[in-house]
C-alpha cells in the first residue's frame, strides 16, 4: 500500500556547489533535463479522459489539472527541480490541461517558465495565475511578471488570489481580457474561508471562474457550486486532498471492493473522481512532487464515474475511518 502523502514531501540535499549563483547552477540544471527524464512504461502515454466544457462555449478542459503550490517552489537543489521536471512532463503526456500558480508560490511560476521552454506538449497548457498584492498598482505589475515568468503571449485564467483587493483588480484583469492578454477572469479563496463574500461576488460580478476548496472532508462549498452553476461560472477545485490529511484519514484500510465499479484503482483515484463527479466541477488541481503520484492522479479523469447515489457511498465510507 503506498504511503500517505505529506503536504511538502521531504527535499533531497544538493550537493554544495559554492561557486554557483543559484541561478545559474538552476539554468543548467534545467538544461540537462530532456537527457535525464525517463520516457513513461510503455501504454502510459496520453488516453482521452473526462472534459468538462468552460463558461461561454469555452474549450474543453481535462478535469484533472496540476496545483504548485509548494511543490514548485525549490531552490539549489537539482535532484528537486528534476523532479518538478518530470511531474509536469508525464502531466502533459497524459494529456493534462490546467497547470495553476500564483506570484504568492514563490519561484514556482518561474520554474514553471522555464520547465515550459523545451517541454514536449507545452501546447496542452493551460495557464492560470493569480494576482496577490493590495497595492491597485501592484496588479498590472504582477500581470506583466506573470507573463514574462511563464514565457507566454496570454495567460488561459487569471484569479484574484483569496480576494485581496478584488475591486481594483478585477478592473485591472477585465483590462486584460479586451487587450486579449487573458482569456478567462475570476476569484480563489481556500480552506473554506469568506464564502458569504464569494456568494456576494458571485450574484453581482461577471465572473469566469471561482476556485475554491472541495474535498471529502469538506463540503462547505456545495452552496457555491450550486450558485456557480446557476450563474454560468467554472468551478477549479483546490486541495482535493484536503492538504494530504485524506490520505492520513484512510492509512492502513484497503479501498472497499466496490471502488472497481468506478475503475478506482487507488485512493488518489477515489478522492479525485468523487470530486471532479460533481456537475458543478469543472477541474481539479492536485499538486504533488512525485512523478508517480502524478499518474495515480491522472488516472481519475479515466473510467467510469461516481453517480450521486455512489459520491454517498464514498464518503460515508472514508468519514467513517
Amino acid at each position: 500500500m503506498r504511503q500517505p502523502r505529506l503536504q511538502v514531501e521531504p527535499r533531497c540535499r544538493a550537493p554544495v556547489i559554492a561557486s554557483m549563483h543559484r541561478r545559474h547552477f538552476l539554468a543548467q540544471s534545467l538544461g540537462l533535463l530532456p537527457a535525464l527524464i525517463a520516457p513513461l512504461a510503455t501504454g502510459a502515454a496520453a488516453q482521452p479522459g473526462l472534459r468538462k466544457a468552460l463558461p461561454r462555449g469555452g474549450p474543453l478542459l481535462p478535469v484533472i489539472g496540476m496545483g504548485t503550490w509548494l511543490t514548485f517552489d525549490v531552490g539549489d537543489d537539482y535532484e528537486a527541480v528534476r523532479r518538478r521536471g518530470e511531474v509536469l512532463r508525464r502531466f502533459l503526456a497524459h494529456g493534462g490541461g490546467m497547470v495553476d500558480s500564483s506570484p504568492m508560490y514563490g519561484r514556482a511560476e518561474w520554474l514553471l517558465g522555464r520547465l515550459l521552454a523545451d517541454m514536449p506538449g507545452r501546447e496542452r497548457v493551460f495557464a492560470a495565475t493569480k494576482i496577490w498584492t493590495p497595492l491597485d498598482a501592484g496588479g498590472p505589475r504582477q500581470l506583466e511578471d506573470s507573463l514574462r515568468l511563464w514565457g507566454l503571449p496570454g495567460l488561459d485564467v487569471v484569479l484574484v488570489h483569496n480576494l485581496l483587493n478584488w475591486r481594483a483588480h478585477l478592473k485591472t484583469l477585465r483590462a486584460a481580457r479586451e487587450r486579449g492578454l487573458v482569456r478567462y477572469i475570476g476569484i480563489s479563496t481556500s480552506h473554506g474561508r469568506r464564502h458569504d463574500e464569494v456568494a456576494a461576488l458571485l450574484r453581482d460580478e461577471p465572473l469566469d471562474v471561482l476556485q475554491i476548496t472541495y474535498n471529502l472532508a469538506d463540503e462547505s462549498a456545495e452552496p457555491l457550486l450550486r450558485l456557480a452553476a446557476e450563474r454560468g461560472v467554472a468551478v477549479v477545485v483546490n486541495r482535493p486532498f484536503d492538504g494530504g490529511n485524506l490520505f492520513h484519514r484512510v492509512a492502513g484500510r484497503p479501498l472497499p471492493s466496490w471502488a472497481a465499479e468506478i475503475d478506482c484503482a487507488n485512493w488518489a483515484r477515489f478522492f479525485l473522481k468523487w470530486v471532479v463527479s460533481h456537475a458543478a466541477v469543472t477541474c481539479a488541481i492536485p499538486a504533488t512532487t512525485n512523478p508517480d503520484h502524478l499518474d495515480e492522479n491522472m488516472g481519475a479523469g479515466l473510467g467510469r464515474m461516481p453517480d450521486a447515489a455512489m459520491r454517498w457511498r464514498m464518503r460515508e465510507y472514508v468519514m467513517r475511518a
